[in-house]
């Protein structure tokens, strides 16, 4: 008995503090039919949500409901975030007429019986704006950074009608359980194409902004279609991939000809201009090494064409092939390692990444070739 006695104690020692350190971060208040006329007595106003245990859209919404209590913590001697288990407490949903769950009920200032019903969003954007405009109160919200572009009614049509963007768009409600898992993939894959200036990862909140929703029939959450640069905004192309990163990054190298890969950077194969691989191919072949300067000036002719003149990387080749001409092979295994170097390094922007992953690939190219000719002098 005396030793039950001390384990009993070592788990209420262990225990209680992590249920009180739970209660202590939950910022919503709890109310019972014993408590709720003590909290919601008029000398406040009071934001209410009426819940049950058991229902999904509940569980949806505790987190951002939890966010908004948290955001007025601050303040709560001058508006009340709480929430009623009607379920249990089945007297106070029937006395405020709860039919369904979550019901949210807005108790203004000086009244205790007849409250709103809230029929706005379900998003913490959504309840903080309905409570600045109800109770003049304001609070800042520290919203991490976002590569997703945020769609409303009013720039809508400004992103998509821009004839040299192309446009993916998700079509969510803050509530849906398929949007918030969705979400951090979303997020990714707009951080893969962030440095793509003809690429627009973009989402909707479809509850808040029914203009737009019933434009294009969404019926159903999420919701994707991509709009092509210079299409018909009207009939855009619904998106019936997967939902990995790695499914919206292939659809859209597909779609757009960018050469993203998972995660960010490129393929091996950006940059590359088939026609310049193949003046490299001749460049490096052991029958044309008299012939190196008439090779170096037709790749030179070529980058000068109405088609290659505003491609940067063409130039590029022909500095290759001069360096290599004047410097020898070593100068192609000097910049490969300084550039992978500087790559891995992450000490550049996300466009000087690029530029350095491109020029390695072009690179990368004489050096492929150059392991395929056997006989090709250590010198050239």
């Amino acid at each position: 008995m005396k030793f039950l006695g001390i384990l009993a104690s070592v788990l209420v020692a262990t225990l209680v503090p992590s249920v009180a350190a739970k209660a202590a971060q939950e910022s919503v208040i709890a109310l019972t039919p014993d408590t709720f006329d003590k909290h919601v007595d008029g000398s406040k106003p009071a934001l209410v949500e009426f819940y049950a245990p058991w229902c999904g859209h509940c569980k949806n919404l505790a987190p951002v409901y939890e966010e908004l209590a948290q955001a007025f913590a601050s303040q709560t001697d001058k508006v009340l975030i709480a929430k009623v288990d009607a379920d249990a407490h089945k007297s106070l949903g029937s006395k405020f007429g709860v039919k369904g769950y979550p019901t949210l009920k807005w108790f203004p200032k000086g009244v205790t019986n007849k409250p709103e019903d809230y029929n706005g969003g379900r998003d913490l954007d959504s309840f903080v704006k309905f409570i600045k405009e109800k109770a003049g109160l304001s609070t800042n919200i520290k919203k991490p950074e976002t590569f997703v572009k945020v769609l409303t009614s009013d720039n809508f049509d400004t992103i998509v009608k821009d004839k040299k963007k192309n446009v993916l768009v998700e079509f969510y409600a803050p509530w849906c359980g398929h949007c918030k898992s969705l979400a951090p993939k979303y997020e990714e894959v707009a951080k893969v194409f962030a440095n793509e200036p003809n690429v627009v990862i973009a989402n909707l909140d479809a509850t808040a902004h029914k203009d737009i929703a019933d434009r294009y029939n969404i019926g159903g959450y999420p919701t994707i279609k991509f709009f092509p640069a210079g299409g018909d905004v009207s009939k855009p192309t619904d998106y019936k991939g997967g939902r990995e990163e790695k499914d919206f990054v292939e659809f859209i190298n597909e779609k757009v000809g960018t050469q993203r890969v998972v995660g960010g950077g490129l393929l091996a194969e950006a940059g590359r201009i088939a026609q310049f691989d193949e003046i490299v191919s001749r460049f490096l072949s052991p029958k044309n090494k008299d012939r190196l300067t008439q090779l170096i000036a037709e790749a030179a002719d070529l980058a000068k064409t109405a088609v290659y003149k505003a491609d940067k990387y063409a130039p590029f080749y022909v500095k290759v092939m001069e360096k290599i001409a004047k410097k020898g092979w070593p100068y192609v295994k000097t910049e490969l390692a300084r550039l992978e170097k500087v790559i891995k390094s992450k000490t550049t922007n996300a466009a000087q990444t690029d530029d350095f992953t491109i020029r390695r690939n072009i690179l990368q190219v004489f050096n492929k070739v150059r392991e395929t000719v056997n006989d090709v002098k250590e010198d050239l």
